[in-house]
């Protein structure tokens, strides 16, 4: 088992190409079955044993604010007793007993590079994972995080090989040579899959500008100097981009088949 370690996930940004679903609320709080999408992420990352979870907000973010603010009262059952300021009592406790959520406001038109170097002191380690807030997979999280501290760089990638939609990595071995944020074609057959592991050096090629992005700059400078590595996840993965994905993954969940499903 690998040591617990904080996760930063992104859950900041607009989501305009699911307008119909973001419109009313920030992407990561859009349902797959009863549920919003960050909260099967963070079950991915808990069913690991890491707990401890630092949330960069932006559009709309009041509304993950008020999700875990009433996490309690909502996902348990409840006697209360009225006439008695703060008379309550909690029945049938969820399975997230333990979760620390640091909910961070990053700014609504902050890019994602921006909003990672905003969150840094939040960060207590010398090694955080990082991914989106729109990503499911059935990744081992322990098995990234081992391969990342063989290696000894600033940042590992999980690459993953469906359509190229998103970062081609230009791969030699394990090591990304290149990385080229949503590529007219894809040549290589992996893309980035998100879920990243970063040592702090990592806020060395961060600013926090509202205009600093982590993947057109950042990434491409640490890939530029031989500190980008990719592991290569060839499990499921999936990612709610749009309306037709968002079925998808309701779906699979309905259906019994959600393969990120391993708690």
């Amino acid at each position: 088992m690998s040591k617990t370690m904080q996760t930063v996930i992104l859950c900041g940004g607009l989501g305009t190409r699911l307008r119909e679903e973001t419109e009313f609320r920030p992407k990561p709080m859009v349902n797959i079955g009863d549920r919003p999408i960050l909260w099967h992420i963070m079950k991915i990352f808990s069913y690991f044993g890491h707990n401890d979870f630092i949330l960069p907000l932006g559009y709309k973010g009041e509304m993950i604010k008020e999700y875990f603010w009433h996490y309690e009262l909502m996902n348990n059952d409840v006697t209360i007793e009225l006439g008695k300021q703060d008379s309550y009592r909690l029945h049938n406790c969820h399975d997230e007993a333990g979760w620390k959520i640091t909910l961070a406001n990053t700014g609504e038109k902050t890019l994602k590079g921006g909003r990672i170097k905003r969150i840094e002191k939040y960060i207590n380690g010398d090694t955080f994972m990082l991914t989106y807030g729109d990503g499911v997979a059935n990744i081992n999280i322990n098995e990234l995080l081992e391969f990342h501290h063989k290696h000894g760089k600033i940042a590992t990638v999980t690459g993953i090989s469906p359509t190229a939609r998103f970062g081609e990595l230009n791969i030699n071995n394990d090591q990304v040579i290149s990385f080229q944020e949503k590529p007219e074609t894809s040549e290589s057959g992996h893309i980035s899959g998100g879920f990243f592991v970063f040592s702090n050096r990592i806020f060395d090629y961060l600013s926090d500008s509202e205009d600093c992005d982590l993947e057109f700059g950042a990434l491409e400078k640490i890939a530029g100097a031989g500190e980008l590595m990719v592991y290569k996840h060839s499990g499921f993965w999936a990612c709610m981009d749009t309306v037709r994905d968002v079925e998808y993954l309701n779906k699979l969940w309905i259906e019994g088949n959600a393969k990120w499903k391993t708690w």
